[in-house]
């Protein structure tokens, strides 16, 4: 889990009106992130990647739909995270879009989720490791279908 004090400025309060709290008010204490939230932001961040077109591997994207189907979405799906005092590291597991370059992609979903776990989770990010499971095609199950029906008739 990840420890923050609120004497660092990502953990100050903010009022209604966006302003931070920074008189001597504030209460003294200690704010743990759950690893799940960590994993949820990192996941988030991820699917925002133009060229994103799932997370996960083919089992979890599986299990994935059933959990959209009702309405249950696990936004870390395809998303690891190792947390500590100071430091989060994170691999994630993508599908692309064609055509897409790799390579940007990557990169892209690096950036974001680096940029999410440092704003929103306060902690620095150590690393960020992304592995591209598949490429998605769009049409390509279109085109089976047809076949597929054309057999039958």
């Amino acid at each position: 889990m990840a420890d923050t004090t609120t004497t660092t400025p990502s953990t100050l309060a903010t009022s209604a009106t966006g302003t931070k709290n920074t008189g001597n008010h504030a209460a003294s204490g200690k704010t743990v992130i759950d690893d799940t939230v960590v994993s949820k932001v990192a996941g988030i961040a991820a699917r925002e990647v133009n060229g994103v077109h799932s997370l996960g591997n083919g089992a979890a994207r599986a299990i994935g739909a059933i959990r959209d189907a009702i309405g249950q979405r696990d936004h870390g799906q395809g998303v690891k995270v190792e947390v500590g005092e100071k430091q989060v590291a994170a691999d994630i597991t993508i599908v692309a879009e064609y055509p897409v370059p790799l390579q940007q992609v990557a990169e892209g979903v690096r950036s974001s989720v680096s940029r999410a776990l440092e704003q929103i989770v306060g902690m620095e990010v150590a690393e960020v490791n992304v592995t591209i499971q598949d490429v998605f095609i769009p049409g390509d199950d279109d085109e089976d279908d047809d076949k597929k029906e054309s057999r039958v008739a």
